[in-house]
């Protein structure tokens, strides 16, 4: 039985509402990376949401959204960076949707990071995909990473400031930082304006979206740089999440 007969395609109302078209060949990347994941899964713990809705809503549509204004313009060369990549969510399907990226995938675990490496290939995107397995705070300040890309996302990975402080120094003066979050008010802001005070980065918009089929309210936070951030950031592994920018500790 072909890939394509086991997992289905949503309907063209599911694109419309991203203002997407994709290619044939892009529909057929998303449904073998669905079934890659089903069976990679077997062996290494990469997520539980890939059956139906679980994967094409929880996973493509809420990956994919944020990035709209990007979608217009899928073959502009960006360089890109996915901090925490996990199963691949939000980088390979950025990967897939925008053809004119080069996207860095960083995970501390050899196991998922070794999955995404075969997933990368399986789809056919190895010459545009890094896969690095460190800490995000090593990362940070590797001379390879620091201030180089357009774009540098994370999406379920810890609380705001402490995401700011992964990202913020990743970007190019003129990029941007992309934070993937769930439910998103005035605390929750305060912390990260708070924190944004010592990255010497600012909020440029929030945007909100409730998914599909009662799937929950989205937010994505675009934060950009108003000078280089200092160099002490991202501080020494564990120190970020242990003693967040912005909170009371």
């Amino acid at each position: 039985m072909s890939i394509q007969t086991c997992f289905k395609n949503p309907n063209a109302a599911f694109w419309q509402e991203i203002h997407w078209d994709p290619s044939p060949k892009q529909v057929e990347q998303l449904i073998t990376l669905q079934a890659m994941l089903c069976k990679l899964n077997k062996k290494v713990n990469l997520t539980r949401l890939l059956d139906g809705d679980d994967y094409w809503i929880s996973q493509v549509f809420d990956s994919l959204w944020p990035l709209k204004n990007e979608l217009t313009t899928a073959e502009k060369p960006r360089n890109c960076i996915d901090v925490g990549a996990g199963c691949g969510f939000p980088g390979l399907a950025v990967a897939i949707a925008l053809p004119g990226v080069q996207m860095t995938l960083v995970d501390s675990a050899k196991k998922k990071t070794a999955a995404l490496k075969e997933l990368a290939a399986v789809l056919g995107l190895s010459s545009r995909i890094t896969v690095r397995t460190e800490r995000i705070e090593t990362t940070g300040h590797n001379p390879e990473c620091r201030g180089v890309f357009d774009l540098a996302m994370a999406r379920a990975v810890a609380n705001a400031p402490v995401v700011a402080e992964y990202l913020i120094p990743l970007i190019k003066p003129q990029g941007e930082a992309l934070l993937f979050r769930g439910q998103w008010g005035q605390i929750q802001q305060k912390q990260l304006t708070n924190a944004l005070i010592e990255l010497k980065g600012k909020v440029n918009t929030v945007q909100r979206k409730e998914l599909p089929a009662k799937r929950g309210i989205r937010h994505l936070i675009r934060i950009t740089a108003k000078s280089p951030c200092p160099t002490n950031y991202p501080r020494s592994i564990g120190i970020p999440s242990r003693k967040p920018l912005g909170t009371k500790t």
